[in-house]
């Protein structure tokens, strides 16, 4: 058991045990090739099995090795959790770890199972049966007489004493069945119980057992004695071994010393030119290797030396060779046991340099002046540094780029805002301290100034950034076509592939300026690098090979690194070649992603100044600043913002959406404050207006013959030509007189207002098309109470409604209509199609202004039906004629047509007066009916035909109304 314990968990390989050999042979082969360790113990003897096998420094400098390993010694050797150490049978013999040590299975050995034993079972069964039939043919002869089987059977009863358990061919102590049978639990006391009783049983076990050992060494020592003439007889044989053996000694000697003659005189020089030939290629080894130690040597001072002219790639480049010597060339020289360990810190300490040395680049870039020059930045050293963060991998560098853009959005600003605040005389900035408050009193003119100067600034900035981001992601596939040559160069040397070589397929899909990577790849052998403003890759497929930027003398390049190395020589943008190792172990998808993340770097520096914008926007919109613009101010505030949005996106090629919805909130306020001060102004107007006919001033003919030839806007004030024209009593539209209140005229104003704002405005077209609903929607509901509902007598102080206020009101509302659909096509043609549900707005706004006029129509109706009914029901038919109630009733028609007869066309008058009269017949046919007057022929009949023929030449002699059909007949009843 203690032998078990003290066993190697290795298996020994040898010829009988092919089963490790084999799995030992297959780890071999998939084993990657051990690098020089840091402290070698020993000297290289050309085997490299035989160097050490612990972790290096420079090969697994990446990953945890056992020199990571810090262990707590104390804490190790000793277990807290063990109780009080026993000393009882088990602990005495195995020690105190024997109860609850358990044994862990062995990662070298393998799993044995029956199929192991199969080939064994199959060659021992057939000897087995063979062996079974012989026990049964022959049977044992009695070679022992009566003494001899009375001793035996005596010996057997002995052994009959010792239990049948130990003379079992499978007996182990380690099976728990056996281990219990053989030392019962019963026998020993618990850990913490010593009792007489249990000492007594232990004692009795162990004096049993010594028992049966003395019975098993008697007969032991009887089976020997029986067979000591075989014993003697093997000693004689083994003294005529002996004489053989001294007998064949001297004959080896003699053959010795022949062959030693021989030795001598045939052999030995021929044996000395053949080693003074290796030995002399030894030297030249070792010459050799001397003088690549000696060039390895200067390895540091020349890295230091490249390092002070900042060429990164050469000093990478050259480290990668000399580690690569290291490892092949110079593996086990004890001298060089820590060179790859200061390599690798040096090789760290050229990323924290380089690091640095891209964030001063980034920080000289972005701040210097911005002028009207978006050129590179020391575009080669810009190259050297990408290619060394590349080959670094480095591939977050980008995020420090991205820092700095935002520091520099934020210190733009404000130089901006110093800037013209120093220039302001009317600002004391030892008063107003906070550079916040002194931006706030700056009016419009100088504040619009100021935001110009910022939008101009940030369009530099993003073209400068463009331009830098440009040259990196040409750098970044510089290398992804190099990475996609070599792999289609190693497909066509294998021929294990097909001509096209294709990507992986999650980076076929990883877009790149609206195509896909496998379709660039698959335009030709070396895909365009970028275009002016889709980041173009400018590569040369003509460039000749040049020297690498990395200083490395000729004795560095080896057989074995040499072939290992292949560098191709390309253009980068700037026209600066670079080599381009092997060693970028760099993946498509990796690249690709890069790529990606620059692009996105790009569209993040334009939500930066849109943010940065933002905020310099809403600094000025605090006092509510931006919300007292008038129309001409936002509008060219708008448009200035929709300006350097329309640029951004030129640049970056994406949509911001930051300071469109700043510009949008700022426009919705706008819509608000503008919709509430027309509304105001409306409300007042119509408070204050009197219901009379106004005239129209020149200007508003003007603006209505405009919008008559298409042109939905203000015109341009002309003071000279305006104050020599005069005013006129109606508004000419189209050919038709509109006679309107002032109300109105200033109403189609402030309609056109709104159209004007939209075209200037687009974002804002919904905002208007439901504010400009309300305003109609409330010039119709308040001109329907003033007028219709008299509330002009409270509110102007009317004495009352006249059938003249009635008639202008109904022809300004017809003025209005004839205007909403020239609004509703305006609007249709700024809406989107999935908008144009908002148009039924104006149709309900036709509808209620259709149904208002109607109601106008019917109040006049109802104006001279109530007279009918007061006159007509006092009617007597007696002489004289005419009579002195339709006397009245003409004279009060020819008011009715004298006051709306100028005011409404002459067909809605001839149709008003049609009404009237229908009024008029019913009223009089009630009264004859009541009166009893028929159509007869008699005296009474002929006195109503008299008034009625009055009537009717009175009517017909108002203007207009001479063709008017009156039908006078039906005022009698029709004779049954």
């Amino acid at each position: 058991m203690a032998s078990s314990h003290s066993s190697s968990p290795v298996p020994q390989s040898n010829s009988s045990d092919a089963f490790f050999k084999k799995e030992m042979d297959a780890t071999k082969r998939f084993r990657p090739v051990q690098s020089l360790p840091d402290v070698c113990p020993k000297e290289p003897t050309g085997d490299p099995s035989n160097l050490c096998d612990s972790p290096s420094l420079v090969v697994d400098q990446h990953r945890w090795t056992i020199y990571h390993s810090k262990v707590n010694l104390p804490a190790a050797l000793n277990d807290p959790r063990l109780a009080k150490r026993e000393s009882d049978f088990f602990t005495k013999t195995w020690g105190v770890d024997f109860v609850d040590t358990e044994v862990t299975p062995s990662f070298y050995l393998p799993q044995i199972t029956k199929e192991h034993f199969a080939l064994y079972q199959q060659e021992i069964t057939p000897r087995e049966k063979v062996h079974e039939r012989c026990k049964n043919i022959y049977t044992p002869k009695d070679t022992f007489d009566r003494t001899l089987l009375h001793t035996h059977d005596k010996s057997r009863t002995d052994l009959e004493q010792v239990p049948k358990i130990f003379m079992k061919p499978d007996f182990a102590l380690e099976d728990s069945l056996t281990f219990n049978a053989v030392l019962p639990w019963s026998h020993f006391s618990t850990a913490g119980g010593k009792g007489n009783r249990d000492a007594a049983s232990s004692k009795l076990l162990q004096e049993k057992l010594s028992h049966y050992l003395d019975i098993v060494e008697v007969n032991i020592a009887h089976q020997i004695s029986l067979r000591s003439e075989a014993f003697f007889h093997a000693m004689t044989s083994q003294h005529e071994l002996q004489d053989y053996l001294r007998k064949t000694s001297q004959a080896v000697k003699l053959l010795r010393e022949k062959i030693s003659k021989i030795d001598k005189v045939m052999c030995e020089g021929s044996l000395r030119v053949l080693r003074l030939s290796l030995t002399r290629n030894n030297c030249i080894k070792a010459y050799n290797k001397l003088k690549l130690m000696a060039t390895v040597h200067q390895t540091q001072p020349t890295v230091q030396l490249l390092l002070s002219t900042s060429e990164f790639v050469g000093a990478l480049d050259l480290i990668a060779t000399t580690q690569e010597v290291l490892q092949q060339e110079l593996q086990g020289i004890h001298s060089f046991r820590h060179l790859g360990s200061q390599l690798c810190e040096l090789e760290k300490l050229i990323d924290k340099m380089m690091i640095a040395e891209f964030s001063t680049y980034a920080r000289n870039d972005l701040n210097r002046p911005l002028e009207d020059d978006c050129q590179i930045l020391e575009e080669e050293r810009l190259v050297s540094l990408v290619f060394g963060l590349l080959k670094q991998r480095k591939l977050n560098f980008y995020e420090i780029y991205g820092d700095e853009m935002i520091i520099t959005a934020k210190n733009i600003i404000k130089q901006c805002v110093v800037n013209t605040v120093s220039q302001i005389e009317e600002i004391d900035t030892d008063v107003v301290v906070k550079l916040a408050d002194q931006m706030r009193m700056m009016n419009f003119p100088q504040w619009f100034d100021l935001l110009k100067n910022i939008f101009s600034k940030f369009t530099i900035f993003l073209k400068r950034i463009k331009a830098t981001l440009n040259t990196i992601r040409s750098v970044v596939f510089l290398v992804l076509d190099k990475n996609q040559k070599t792999t289609d160069l190693e497909d066509t040397l294998q021929k294990n592939s097909a001509k096209d070589s294709t990507v992986d397929t999650e980076v076929a899909y990883l877009t790149h300026e609206g195509m896909f990577i496998s379709d660039a790849f698959s335009e030709g052998d070396l895909p365009p690098v970028a275009a002016d403003t889709t980041s173009q890759r400018n590569t040369s497929p003509n460039s000749e090979p040049c020297s690498s930027d990395s200083v490395s003398e000729p004795e560095c390049t080896t057989d074995s690194s040499s072939s290992k190395e292949q560098t191709s020589s390309s253009v980068t943008p700037g026209g600066v070649e670079m080599m381009i190792s092997d060693d970028m172990k760099l993946t498509d998808l990796e690249l690709v992603r890069l790529a990606n993340s620059i692009q996105e770097l790009l569209y993040n520096a334009s939500d930066i100044c849109h943010d940065r914008s933002v905020k310099f926007l809403m600094a000025r919109a605090k006092d509510g600043f931006l919300e007292k613009l008038n129309s001409n101010e936002f509008v060219a505030l708008s448009r200035l913002m929709e300006g350097f949005i329309l640029d951004t996106e030129q640049i970056c090629g994406r949509k911001s959406m930051s300071l469109r919805g700043a510009l949008q909130s700022q426009a919705n306020r706008f819509v608000n404050r503008f919709h509430e001060e027309r509304k105001t102004k409306l409300s007042l107007l119509l408070d204050n207006e009197r219901w009379k006919q106004a005239e129209v001033p020149a200007e508003f003919q003007d603006l209505v013959d405009s919008v008559s030839h298409g042109r939905i806007s203000l015109p341009e004030k002309k003071p000279a030509a305006t104050e020599e024209r005069k005013p006129t009593d109606f508004l000419i539209v189209e050919g038709q007189k509109y006679a309107t209140v002032g109300t109105v005229l200033l109403l189609i104003r402030i309609i056109l207002e709104y159209c004007q704002c939209v075209d200037n405005i687009p974002s804002i077209t919904t905002d208007m098309l439901t504010r400009l609903s309300d305003l109609l929607k409330y010039f119709n509901s308040r001109s329907c109470q003033l007028v219709l509902g008299a509330g002009a007598l409270q509110v102007v102080g009317l004495k009352t409604i006249t059938t003249k206020n009635l008639a202008l009101s109904s022809r300004c509302l017809q003025l209005i209509v004839h205007y909403i659909p020239i609004i509703r096509a305006h609007f249709e043609a700024r809406l989107q199609p999935k908008q144009f549900s908002m148009l039924r707005h104006f149709d309900h706004i036709t509808k209620d202004y259709h149904d208002h006029i109607a109601e106008i129509s019917a109040k006049l109706v109802a104006i001279m039906d109530s007279l009918f009914d007061k006159l007509l029901s006092k009617y007597e038919v007696k002489a004289p004629v005419p009579s002195a109630c339709f006397r009245n009733i003409c004279k009060q028609m020819a008011k009715m047509h004298e006051a709306i007869y100028d005011l409404l066309p002459e067909e809605q008058t001839q149709m008003l007066f049609l009404r009237i009269n229908a009024s008029y017949k019913l009223h009089l046919k009630r009264q004859l009916a009541h009166l009893n007057v028929v159509n007869d022929g008699g005296p009474l009949n002929g006195l109503v035909t008299s008034d009625v023929a009055f009537y009717t030449g009175n009517l017909q002699a108002l203007k207009g109304l001479n063709n008017l059909d009156l039908n006078m007949a039906e005022i009698w009843e029709q004779k049954r």
